[in-house]
């Protein structure tokens, strides 16, 4: 890995010091002077600035700024032996890439998250690549291998729906590349995280709806196998029945819904219609995404019932064109998962130790009636 910008300005003005061009009590550049200086982030200056001073090579003194600090001994030694290895310039162009890989985004999830990380990888003075997988397994080792051949430093991923781990990403991980995946863990595997409590969140929506009165709760979803984020949101439902004393009919939990995946809803459509026609007593739905609810709404119209005969909450719902939510919804903040994840890809960049979870708070937005 190349030598990071913030070591880059650290040597910098050891070697300062070691010329005589800085002496003890001499103020040494701001953050922001040595940001514009060499071209780098204010964040990267910063750090600079924070080893030295823990180095004991410069004194921060709050509101005036930083000095070089008395130079003992054994600071001369410790900058001696810095001195012998090679301080390599610092241009403004050396701006690492990092890559994100995600099977795709849309206006209801994914595109808040995308502009999140490209707004912060800018402010750590990296460049961002993305590819879109479709959901694909093959793009997604293809996506892998091609970033990994252009020279990124690190990879950020959301992991696409399976029943089985991308062995490229598996391999990255166990190697100690810098790794941050969104929106969903591995189970098992010790990699940095950053998601929604899904389980927390899905059971906020179901006790709403046990609020509401409503004891027959369907849930839809697609296949939650080895889907830590789709796991989670059905036993979330699954606990909020626990907590009320209430029975759950595991016949009302469709986790077949595939017209997410492959784009055809044909065959979602005539499962849904079959069920509502099966089950009059069930009165409410908790769908673990956005383009499930819309096409449960769908078939409600198609069947000739009215929109409120039904109440139905999902995750990550759009408004309309008053600006009010068309469903119930969990609303992720995506924006912080976003900045959460570059940052944590950053600090393994710099070889800092990084949690392997980050839990993002979600809100629930309410529809009105």
């Amino acid at each position: 890995m190349d030598t990071p910008l913030y070591e880059q300005l650290y040597m910098h003005i050891v070697h300062e010091i070691h010329e005589g061009k800085l002496k003890s009590g001499d103020r040494v550049s701001s953050e922001k002077e040595l940001a514009e200086q060499f071209g780098v982030s204010r964040i990267t200056s910063k750090k600079a600035l924070e080893k030295l001073a823990e180095a004991g090579v410069i004194k921060r003194i709050q509101g005036k700024g930083s000095f070089v600090a008395d130079v003992h001994p054994s600071n001369l030694e410790f900058m001696r032996q810095l001195e012998e290895r090679p301080a390599p310039l610092i241009h403004a162009q050396d701006r690492p890439l990092i890559g994100l890989i995600i099977p795709g985004f849309s206006d209801e999830y994914g595109l808040k998250l995308l502009q999140a990380m490209e707004k912060r990888s800018a402010q750590h003075q990296c460049d961002l690549l993305i590819k879109r997988t479709g959901g694909s397994k093959e793009e997604e080792e293809h996506a892998i291998q091609l970033f990994v051949n252009l020279g990124i430093k690190g990879l950020i991923v959301t992991p696409v729906h399976g029943t089985h781990y991308n062995a490229e990403l598996i391999r990255l991980v166990l190697g100690k590349f810098p790794v941050v995946l969104v929106d969903r863990y591995l189970k098992g595997i010790p990699v940095c995280s950053v998601y929604t409590d899904n389980r927390k969140a899905a059971q906020d929506l179901t006790l709403h709806l046990i609020d509401k009165g409503h004891q027959n709760i369907a849930y839809l979803s697609p296949p939650v196998e080895n889907t830590s984020a789709l796991e989670d949101r059905l036993l979330g439902y699954q606990l909020a029945f626990t907590l009320e004393g209430l029975k759950l009919n595991q016949d009302y939990c469709l986790t077949n819904i595939t017209g997410t995946r492959t784009g055809s809803w044909a065959e979602d459509s005539a499962i849904l219609k079959n069920f509502l026609e099966q089950n009059i007593d069930v009165k409410a739905f908790v769908a673990s995404e956005y383009s499930v609810a819309t096409m449960l709404a769908q078939v409600v119209d198609a069947l000739g019932k009215k929109a409120d005969t039904y109440d139905i909450v999902c995750f990550d719902s759009l408004n309309d064109y008053l600006g009010k939510p068309i469903f119930t919804h969990i609303q992720q903040d995506e924006e912080r998962m976003g900045e959460e994840a570059v940052d944590l890809l950053i600090s393994q960049l710099y070889g800092e130790a990084v949690p392997e979870q980050r839990i993002i708070e979600h809100n629930m937005i309410i529809k009105e009636q």
